[in-house]
């Protein structure tokens, strides 16, 4: 069993891995190298040379004969010539790996480890060494390691799955990803009873315990956290790491805890996923990846470095390879993963351009957890060459998919019949923290002067009514538009305010509005009367409760009272705001009666005009009677005037008619 990795080999014949084979056709013990070439320590001279990339081996074809068909197939196969040099640089494992075969072809001592295990099995199949040469075999030993020593141990497992990372494609069809990677999911499942877990992370503190206390110094005497198999697989390749996920997917472990790896994970291999670095943009020192041997920098450091430079394009293609990995990984639950995460991650997916599938399948996974995210984490940048500072868009994506999965939620039939009292308050206080987290980010973006009206009103009007008991967040993003686009027009400022519901804001935000410069005219009117409403109704509330009376009626007719229970400034403000109203409708009436006089003179003007031009041939009689009967009617106008008012406007009219006559 895996439980005590001490005894892993105990009770096994492999010589604590040093295998060896017992013939061979040229006696010696060792191999030495001269620069970049190995030689056998034997006086028979060297008749096969072979080359993997600038090392060569000074071997001799008996030995590989004996134990390598491919070996044997190729010098059979050139039999006419006499061939004493082959060049194998496609080999797995490189010229490490097959120094240790040729080793063993000889019958030297090969020392097997958990870090060499799986070059020296691809290699072995690489060069055919099977049983059919000779028994006991270097393919039958090293599977026979594999399966006895590295799979039962929980270190070995994860040292043999992180160096098949340059055995592509011969580690995979031998299976040992597989095998190594289900023996990881299955031990990560098991009770880590006796496991040494601390295997990448840091050392536990060990001190010199008495003879007394060896016992209880024991792994199984200390709490295992449930996290402890994180740090080992996070230095894994994305590949491997999804292999070894999948696995304990199917394994049955709880989606929270494999939620919390894969965020390990991202944490590890992706530095511009933290935070932390502070407004250099920097990653911090000391920082580590997990993808590669080539990954030397993070994604500040791409984004930051030159766009010709090759290495930053090998290194944001292995970041969008983990970001698109790591988003077809996550659990479906909908808290497998904090919504922070999902929000870092959808940032860095939209700056390294993944796919728009995941892009939006990522989407809506934080719009199942919208209600769980910060302010922080929705001020996305836009990426794309748009106007704005911040994604808008995205936000408003965010926003309807969230309400799309709590219209889905509210209309299943199973939770309705089950918790549908629960789940209707649930729902409601999710969306009421949603809309506080949106007009919070109304309230931040609104600075932006690029940021256009229609996308600020279409997200603000997104959510229900219901949503929002109070508006003054509401009004609070739209004060500050107002402030940022000083441009707009009556209509615009108009269009604007009508998101806003002015019998939703409260005392102080009623009171700063009154007094607001910025607003439209209109609605300082309504927030004023709705304000007046609010305070009439708690008078009247407080009278009834008072006097013990049944009858209520929501509004005091009673002017006097109103003012004399409203606060001195908000008295104050709506003094302004009344002399301000009087005064436009004075000048709007001094305009009118300057119009009717401009009109009756333009209309004297044209009968003058009239006049002049078609002269009308009369006599003296027929003039003179047309003056009295003028005369005549101006008196009986006098005459006949009612009111004050009525005879000022007759008296004035006559002295115009007069004057234009004359």
């Amino acid at each position: 069993m895996w439980d005590s990795e001490s005894d892993s080999v105990a009770g096994r014949d492999y010589d604590n891995g040093v295998i060896s084979s017992t013939k061979h056709g040229v006696q010696t013990d060792r191999f030495e190298q001269r620069g970049k070439s190995w030689f056998v320590a034997t006086d028979v001279p060297s008749d096969f040379l072979v080359q993997i990339g600038d090392v060569c081996f000074h071997l001799h074809k008996y030995p590989l004969l004996s134990r390598s068909g491919k070996m044997n197939r190729i010098i059979y196969d050139s039999r006419g010539i006499d061939l004493s040099k082959i060049a194998m640089d496609d080999i797995p494992g490189g010229p490490e790996a097959f120094e240790l075969a040729a080793k063993f072809c000889y019958g030297i001592a090969v020392d097997l480890t958990a870090t060499n295990i799986s070059g020296i099995r691809c290699t072995a199949e690489y060069l055919e060494m099977t049983e059919d040469l000779e028994e006991g075999n270097l393919i039958f030993k090293t599977e026979a390691f594999l399966s006895y020593v590295v799979l039962s141990s929980w270190r070995d497992s994860i040292l043999v799955l992180k160096s098949c990372e340059n055995l592509s494609p011969w580690a995979e069809n031998l299976q040992i990803v597989r095998r190594c990677s289900e023996s990881i999911a299955w031990k990560a499942c098991a009770n880590p009873k006796g496991i040494r877990w601390q295997y990448t992370g840091k050392p536990m503190k060990v001190s010199s315990p008495g003879w007394n206390e060896m016992k209880d110094s024991s792994p199984s005497r200390s709490p295992v956290p449930p996290d402890w198999w994180f740090e080992d697989v996070s230095i894994l390749r994305i590949d491997h790491f999804v292999r070894v996920i999948t696995a304990i997917k199917v394994k049955g472990m709880r989606y929270e805890l494999i939620g919390a790896a894969i965020t390990h994970y991202a944490t590890k291999s992706l530095p511009g996923l933290i935070k932390e670095a502070g407004a250099s943009g920097l990653p911090e020192e000391g920082s580590s990846t997990a993808v590669s041997g080539h990954w030397k920098g993070g994604l500040h450091m791409i984004v930051a470095g030159n766009r010709d430079d090759p290495t930053s394009t090998s290194q944001m293609r292995d970041q969008r390879m983990i970001i698109e990995s790591l988003i077809s990984i996550i659990p479906p639950q909908k808290d497998s993963v904090s919504c922070s995460f999902l929000l870092q991650l959808l940032r860095m997916a939209n700056l390294m351009k993944v796919a728009p599938a995941l892009v939006t399948e990522l989407e809506k996974r934080v719009g199942m957890q919208f209600e769980q995210a910060s302010l922080a984490d929705l001020l996305i940048p836009c990426y794309n060459k748009a106007e704005t500072m911040y994604d808008v868009d995205l936000v408003q994506r965010l926003l309807e998919h969230f309400l799309i999965h709590e219209q889905m939620e509210t209309e299943n039939p199973n939770r309705q019949s089950m918790h549908e009292g629960v789940q209707r308050i649930n729902s409601s206080n999710a969306k009421m923290r949603v809309a506080r987290l949106v007009d919070s980010y109304l309230t931040e973006v609104s600075r932006d002067t690029n940021l256009s009206l229609t996308k600020f009103q279409v997200l603000a009007e997104a959510l229900p009514e219901s949503a929002r008991s109070c508006d003054d967040g509401l009004y609070r993003a739209i004060d500050s538009y107002l402030k940022a686009h000083p441009t707009l027009s009556e209509h615009e400022r108009k269009r604007l305010c009508r998101v806003m519901d002015c019998q939703k804001l409260s005392m102080d935000a009623c009171m700063h509005a009154a007094q607001n410069e910025r607003l439209p005219l209109r609605v300082v009117v309504q927030v004023l009367f709705s304000e007046q409403v609010k305070i009439s109704n708690a008078i009247a509330s407080n009278s009834v409760k008072e006097t013990g009376g049944s009858n209520y009626q929501p509004m005091v007719q009673n002017r006097k009272t109103l003012l004399e229970g409203t606060p001195q400034s908000f008295q104050e403000g709506w003094a302004a705001a009344k002399k301000d109203i009087n005064t436009l409708k004075f000048e709007l009436e001094t305009v009118k009666t300057k119009y009717l006089e401009l009109q009756h003179d333009m209309e004297n003007l044209q009968r003058q005009f009239d006049k002049v031009t078609k002269p009308k041939q009369q006599s003296a009689w027929s003039s003179g009677w047309k003056k009295l009967s003028k005369i005549t009617k101006l008196s009986a106008m006098e005459n006949n005037v009612e009111s004050p008012r009525n005879a000022a406007q007759a008296k004035k009219a006559p002295r115009r008619w007069r004057n234009s006559i004359s």
